[in-house]
């Protein structure tokens, strides 16, 4: 039986009917022309959502990203060291000692797996840092994921593969050159390791790397670009600043610039483990959005309260038809 055949037959209520209409309504919003924007927050590239995200990108299901720095750069650990990663089953059993024996052995848990810091981390860092020095030499500067996208474009880390590159998600992202933006970039390892680099004196301008502002000033052009001829709508995994962030361009170019007949976002979806609470942002309702000019009444809304690690997978691969 097919996943998506499984799905219509068992998934008949509750988070189940939620992840079910939520793949439906996708299917649904794509067909009338419409444009995902797909946000990753959490360990998402470290759980391989590559497997599946890749082929939604490559088969045109997927027409932007929202990503933690965290997310971009997992993805091209686990490309280029995914032999060294060790995993912890028995993760909740850990105890302090145990945490500091994977730390002298430079395995730097996420929950249930360790990145090896010199064979992922480290490896990646001696490829960007190289890119980062002759963009600063030659006055240029980039976004953090433009400086990914010419890395494996290059082919420069290829005799690292330790994957199929067609299970990369940021691999399947940069042969399409898949809008991105990377909100809140200095929070992550490669942003520590860049502010460590200005700091020494590797590279001279700050700025070599764009972040922040300028992110949204060009996620702005390329929304409200695009939804002049076609709505977008807004497929969230997790929380937090990768979903915040982009979600306000539209009460931004209604409020702030004051342009008329700014579309709101024509479909929404979220997976999340964070449950509807008092002041939660993440665990929020949609129709919440609604008070803060994101959606609108009619916007299809889904809300599934999961793990997306097991959730967005079956989604996608509902879509996909597989």
């Amino acid at each position: 039986m097919r996943v998506t055949d499984f799905i219509n037959h068992h998934y008949r209520h509750f988070n189940a009917a939620a992840l079910k209409d939520a793949a439906v309504g996708y299917t649904s919003f794509l067909a009338q022309g419409g444009k995902m924007l797909v946000t990753l927050a959490g360990a998402m590239s470290t759980a391989e959502l590559g497997l599946s995200l890749a082929e939604m990108i490559r088969q045109g299901k997927v027409h932007a990203i929202s990503c933690t720095g965290a997310n971009l750069e997992e993805d091209i650990f686990n490309l280029v060291a995914h032999n060294h990663y060790v995993r912890i089953p028995n993760y909740r059993d850990l105890t302090p000692a145990d945490e500091q024996e994977l730390a002298g052995r430079h395995l730097n848990r996420v929950t249930d797996t360790c990145i090896p810091e010199e064979e992922a981390i480290r490896r990646l860092e001696r490829a960007v840092l190289g890119e980062w020095q002759r963009a600063d030499k030659a006055g240029e500067s980039y976004f953090p994921h433009e400086f990914m996208y010419k890395i494996l474009l290059s082919g420069a880390l290829k005799e690292y593969y330790q994957i199929d590159p067609r299970d990369s998600w940021v691999f399947a992202a940069a042969e399409r050159g898949l809008p991105m933006i990377v909100p809140g970039w200095e929070d992550s390892t490669l942003g520590n390791i860049f502010a460590g680099h200005v700091i020494k004196g590797d590279v001279k301008n700050v700025h070599t790397v764009r972040t922040g502002i300028e992110y949204m000033v060009a996620f702005a052009d390329w929304y409200h670009t695009t939804t002049e001829s076609q709505a977008i709508g807004f497929f969230q995994i997790g929380g937090g600043i990768a979903g915040d962030f982009p979600i306000c361009v539209v009460p931004m170019l209604e409020q702030d610039l004051e342009l008329e007949d700014v579309r709101l976002w024509g479909y929404f979806c979220q997976i999340s483990d964070s449950t509807t609470s008092f002041g939660s942002y993440s665990g929020a309702v949609p129709n919440e959005k609604i008070t803060w000019g994101k959606l609108g009444v009619d916007t299809p809304k889904y809300m599934i309260e999961s793990d997306a690690s097991i959730v967005a997978p079956l989604i996608f691969a509902h879509v996909l038809g597989w």
